[in-house]
């Protein structure tokens, strides 16, 4: 990992690396591009309100291909903020659920959407502003 330095405990010992997310190598800025994908946070949120099959998220959060939500969630999976359940049923039924993991984040995220929901008139003013000086 490349990263800036080291933490240092008390007595001035290096313990782990500092993380820098600027370098394209470091681990932290795969995980902040995840959380930064344009679909991430909407699939984190809707399964904090409860667990989801894929067709239900598709449904809720406009705009997003099969190709794409397949995509987000196996990713989402894979870093272990997300589990797949497949039941054997016929058709087979597949729901999404937050691990443990996903729950501290979704911890973070939601401050961003209540941020953004107590923020919106001020932004699309904004918007309207800067559009309309150019």
């Amino acid at each position: 990992m490349k990263c800036r330095g080291y933490l240092r405990d008390s007595e001035g010992v290096s313990t782990a690396p500092i993380a820098d997310p600027y370098a394209a190598a470091c681990p932290t800025r795969t995980v902040l591009d995840r959380i930064g994908d344009r679909w991430t946070v909407l699939v984190l949120l809707l399964l904090a309100e409860r667990t989801c099959r894929f067709t239900e998220l598709q449904r809720r959060i406009e705009g997003v291909s099969p190709k794409v939500l397949t995509q987000v969630l196996r990713a989402l999976e894979r870093d272990g903020l997300v589990t797949r359940e497949v039941h054997a049923e016929v058709p087979p039924r597949v729901e999404y659920s937050l691990t443990s993991l996903g729950g501290t984040l979704v911890q973070a995220v939601a401050g961003l959407d209540a941020w953004a929901r107590a923020h919106i008139d001020e932004v699309e003013r904004s918007r309207a502003a800067y559009d309309a000086r150019a």
